[in-house]
Order: C-alpha cells, then structure tokens, then sequence
C-alpha cells in the first residue's frame, strides 16, 4: 500500500516530533511516499528543489498513493490543496487534528463529509485514529 502523508512544511513546523511519530506508525501499513515531512530540517533541504519540481513530485505521489493521511493541526495552504486533489481522484482521506493547540480547524475540512476527520489530543490518540482508519480501508 502506498501512502501519502501530509504536514506542514513552509507553514511552520510546530508539529515535526509528532509528523515523524505519525509517519514511523504509517510505515506499519505501507511505503509512506512523503516520509521527508517528518525529517527534521526538511523546510531547509527543500529549498533546493524548485517549486515546480516540488509541486510535480508530490502530485505524481498523490497520483499513485492508496490513501492519505493528513495532520492538519498546522494550518498549510500546501496541505489544504493536497486534500482537495486527492478528494478529486477519489483517495480515501484521513485528517487529524490536535486540538492542543488551540487554533480551531478550518471549516473547508470540518464540513467536508468525503473527509474522515479525528481530533486528538495526544499521540496514542492518533494512532488508534490511524488504525482505525486502516482497518477500514483494509475491507
């Protein structure tokens, strides 16, 4: 199974520790095409990778994943505009959101029923989330 995981990169990286987490457990189930998210300094090392490159690259991994995974506690227009293009191609969609953060999710997200949306509030919570989620996507 190919998976895309979707985080913040240029819109702040307040959730790294928790990205890299996220994407070690998602290895469990499958080949995470965007593992770089999790990797410290990855706002740094992209930037030598044009915008076109980066935007080709991460449409031809959303083209070929099974599934996404998005944590959407950073707010990203990058993330935002991966949910929608994979929502376009039909991939079953999983966002996750801390709510110990206290920024209230953007109702784009929150009022989208093709989304499967969790709030967490701790790192177990999103696992369980996940394996829920691939439990469902399994059958």
């Amino acid at each position: 199974m190919k998976i895309y995981f979707a985080g913040s990169i240029r819109g702040g990286r307040e959730e790294e520790e928790t990205y890299l987490k996220l994407i070690e457990h998602l290895a469990t189930y499958g080949q995470v095409l965007t593992e770089h998210v999790g990797k410290k300094g990855i706002d740094i090392s992209e930037e030598k990778n044009s915008n076109e490159f980066i935007y080709e690259r991460d449409i031809d991994w959303l083209k070929s994943c099974d599934v996404m995974v998005a944590d959407v506690t950073v707010p990203s227009l990058g993330v935002g505009y991966e949910i929608a293009y994979a929502e376009s191609i039909n991939i079953p969609i999983l966002c996750l959101f801390n709510t110990t953060q206290k920024k209230p999710l953007s109702a784009m997200i929150l009022g989208n029923q093709k989304l499967e949306c969790f709030n967490y509030t701790n790192l177990n919570e999103a696992i369980s989330a996940i394996d829920q989620f691939f439990s469902k996507e399994s059958k």
